[in-house]
């Protein structure tokens, strides 16, 4: 009886725990299920919004998102097609410093359309192309596309880093027109289009910068004054060179076209490693004040193969420039290839180690010219101007320490210190005079050399000049066509010690 009593407990408290167990087990179940569902709805909204914030890094920087708006596109970053074109609302203010940019892919082309540009030639398109630029700003190796076929009229524009991503293109196929509106101009500016503080900035393509400077130029004409006929309003005084780059690292311009710039065609002031090559510049012989290429402050430059007409220097090379090469350049109508004036105004200049060689020279007023004012300091120095060929140049081989472009200068004794300049096989036909070597009195030339110069007269020209020299000193190493007598064989007597000030 006892045995059967403690059988029947044990069995009761087997039973209850079996029970017992059994309520656990599905609870447990139903727990685990529950925060299954709830990590898989965590990961789903956290990789949405991860996702979400990828998009939006990539696509629409948050300084084009407003412009975006009300174009009816989910993406941002990619414009490749021309279609979207009446969008491009306000913009925000200028972008802070960004953020790292995406890797760079084939959707980081901006194309100025889909900023809403008309490209009728009639409606301002600036705004658009601000729009295109901000949003390529960011992105490295992006590019900004001015198709072909359209022609936008945009306001002086300035494309300006430091806190832009390197190597942007700027894809010029179309045409870009300057306005003739004087009131857009204000009292007068330096540039219209600009490029400022960019590492590896391209412009290539095979469009067009129109200036239409024409009602800019007859304001150096006395007896007419700069006037937009449409309009009836004159023009400021200031002319703009049409495109400038200022501070910039890696430059390359290449393709494109531009002409009848108001001023200067193409600057670039302050620059290090640029290269221009197969582009265009044309305006014409009359054109006054009109520059083809100015250089400034810049180093390492290179120039070849281009074809430059204007009504100025083809190529004008200014204080501070160093290690810069051209060759393989046509010249003319225009001045020829400068360096100077420098020294205006006391100031000090120096340039040294410019190589131009194999260049063609069509009708311009110089061919090589070195020019500096009275007054100045400084030096200019290992000059080599080599196999170039001349075709009814006025003077083909200048140098010119009295330069003066007003009605009258002061004579002052100081001057940029000149030295170490070749001139190599340089032939062709002149129709003034064939050589004009005028130095200063105080600082005389020195170190000039003269090898294979061959130069002959345009008979149906009757009033010559022989070539000239003034304290002119160096050494001919050939025979030379005129014979040039003039030219001081060794080194001059009377140089003056340069002091701290001149050294450069």
């Amino acid at each position: 009886m006892l045995l059967n009593t403690r059988n029947i407990i044990t069995s009761n408290i087997a039973g209850k725990q079996k029970k017992d167990m059994a309520g656990f087990s599905l609870k447990g179940f139903v727990a685990i299920l529950l925060l299954i569902l709830l990590l898989l709805c965590y990961n789903f909204e956290a990789c949405e919004a991860r996702r979400g914030k990828h998009w939006k890094q990539r696509r629409l920087p948050a300084s084009s998102l407003a412009k975006k708006k009300g174009k009816g596109k989910s993406g941002g970053g990619s414009h490749n097609s021309h279609h979207g074109r009446g969008g491009g609302g306000g913009g925000g203010p200028k972008p802070a410093p960004p953020a790292p940019s995406p890797s760079p892919s084939n959707n980081s082309m901006y194309n100025v359309l889909d900023f809403g540009a008309k490209g009728d030639g009639v409606t301002d398109d600036t705004k658009a192309f601000e729009d295109a630029w901000m949003a390529a700003c960011q992105v490295e190796a992006s590019t900004v596309k001015v198709p072909s076929d359209y022609a936008f009229l945009v306001g002086p524009i300035s494309f300006s880093g430091p806190y832009c991503q390197p190597n942007i293109i700027f894809q010029l196929d179309g045409t870009i027109v300057a306005p003739t509106n004087s009131k857009i101009w204000s009292s007068g500016l330096l540039w219209w289009i600009e490029f400022t503080k960019l590492k590896g900035i391209t412009i290539q393509g095979h469009g067009t910068i129109e200036g239409r400077g024409s009602i800019w130029w007859s304001q150096s004409e006395p007896n007419n004054e700069p006037i937009n006929e449409d309009l009836d309003m004159k023009m400021p005084s200031i002319k703009p060179t049409a495109l400038r780059f200022y501070g910039s690292y890696n430059v390359t311009v290449t393709g494109i076209t531009i002409q009848n710039s108001p001023q200067c065609h193409l600057k670039f002031d302050n620059c290090e490693a640029v290269h221009v090559f197969n582009m265009s510049v044309a305006s014409p012989g009359d054109s006054l004040n009109t520059d083809g290429i100015h250089l400034q402050n810049s180093k390492d430059v290179s120039i070849h193969h281009c074809n430059l007409s204007c009504g100025d220097d083809c190529i004008s090379i200014q204080t501070g420039c160093n290690g810069v090469k051209i060759h393989n350049v046509n010249c003319g109508p225009g001045h020829g290839i400068s360096i100077g004036g420098l020294g205006r105004d006391n100031t000090k200049a120096c340039v040294s180690n410019i190589t131009v060689q194999d260049v063609n020279m069509y009708g311009t007023m110089t061919g090589v010219r070195i020019k500096t004012w009275q007054g100045g300091s400084g030096s200019v120095q290992n000059i080599r101007f080599s196999n170039i060929r001349v075709s009814e140049v006025q003077t083909p081989i200048v140098i010119d320490q009295f330069y003066c472009d007003r009605s009258s200068c002061k004579n002052q004794t100081n001057a940029v210190a000149l030295s170490s300049i070749a001139y190599e096989s340089i032939k062709g036909t002149y129709t003034v005079k064939p050589v004009h070597l005028a130095c200063s009195d105080n600082t005389p030339c020195s170190e000039i050399s003269l090898t294979e110069i061959e130069l002959q007269p345009m008979q149906e020209h009757y009033h010559m000049y022989d070539p000239f020299c003034w304290e002119a000193f160096g050494e001919l190493y050939t025979p030379t066509v005129p014979p040039i007598f003039c030219l001081q064989n060794g080194k001059p007597t009377s140089n003056r010690i340069l002091s701290d000030h001149d050294i450069c």
